[in-house]
């Protein structure tokens, strides 16, 4: 089964999950549901759900992993083994990041996913930010007079959620829940979260990179028209509406297309090694085989 057949992210609540034989099972009121494991990439599962110790042998056998996540996949919490077995994604990550010119071409990709009708491929990253603060801006401006709210500017305490404003208390719940989505995609894939190309020195840097990809269409509309409500709890209103929005535009999936884009552009066919099980030794001169006594080599020492 190619990689990108396989590749699926199903999203489990408020459910047991179990073993029958070579399948997963989630048992709610409503009865049980068989999902083939060698199907499955990742299980994503939410608030309510019970998982037998069965259940996780079959998906480290069949080299799915598990990611525990807020409703709907808006909160990142913890994850099993990564879904990869080759590291060639991660090693990608760590080759791209540690060369000034490389991990500007993955800045200036990431960016020119923002702005599809312009060319970043000259632009230094000072003036990319410049850019992409003149975008957001707009952005900003664009939904407050579509949503017929005030706005002023971006402004919130990480330490205290209730001293912003209504609309700023929209943004940053449904900027957290983007957060935790780029998170469960990142380590199921097998790359690393503290990587980053544009955020950089956080163990969430690579979160932080991705999931500003996404703001604009997923986060920034919703937190808005949230805000024009004024539910009584803005928080969870905006986490359910995030929520929806997710859903309904497939953003798990393209997440996972957007990294291999950024981290293997020349390698179209990278998602079909993501599941290769093979071990090699590293050599100056170039890999070889593990599994191999190499006792009777000459030693150069």
């Amino acid at each position: 089964m190619r990689a990108q057949d396989r590749l699926t992210f199903i999203y489990l609540e408020r459910a047991v999950v179990h073993r029958d034989a070579n399948a997963i099972t989630a048992t709610d009121e409503r009865g049980v549901v068989h999902i083939p494991a060698a199907t499955l990439g990742a299980l994503i599962l939410g608030p309510g759900t019970r998982v037998t110790h069965q259940a996780m042998m079959l998906l480290a056998e069949s080299g799915s992993t598990a990611v525990w996540v807020g409703e709907r996949g808006v909160r990142y919490y913890a994850h099993g083994r990564s879904l990869a077995r080759s590291s060639r994604l991660l090693q990608a990550q760590a080759a791209a990041v540690s060369n000034q010119a490389t991990r500007l071409r993955v800045a200036r990709a990431m960016y020119a996913m923002r702005f599809p009708d312009e060319d970043t491929s000259g632009l230094t990253m000072q003036q990319l930010r410049g850019r992409e603060g003149a975008r957001v801006r707009r952005i900003y401006r664009e939904n407050a007079e579509r949503a017929g709210i005030e706005w002023n500017r971006r402004d919130y305490n990480p330490n205290d959620f209730s001293a912003s404003d209504s609309v700023n208390q929209a943004l940053s719940a449904a900027t957290t829940c983007l957060y935790g989505i780029a998170h469960a995609v990142i380590v199921a894939v097998g790359c690393s979260p503290g990587l980053g190309f544009v955020h950089t020195g956080h163990e969430r840097s690579f979160v932080f990179d991705l999931a500003d990809l996404y703001k604009a269409e997923f986060a920034i509309p919703v937190a808005f028209d949230v805000a024009a409500e004024q539910p009584d709890d803005i928080g969870a209103t905006t986490r359910r509406a995030v929520r929806d929005v997710v859903h309904a535009g497939g953003l798990l999936s393209r997440c996972c297309k957007d990294i291999y884009t950024l981290l293997l552009p020349d390698a179209p066919d990278a998602a079909e090694e993501w599941d290769a099980d093979v071990v090699e030794l590293w050599d100056r001169k170039g890999n070889v085989a593990g599994g191999i006594s190499y006792d009777d080599e000459e030693v150069p020492w």
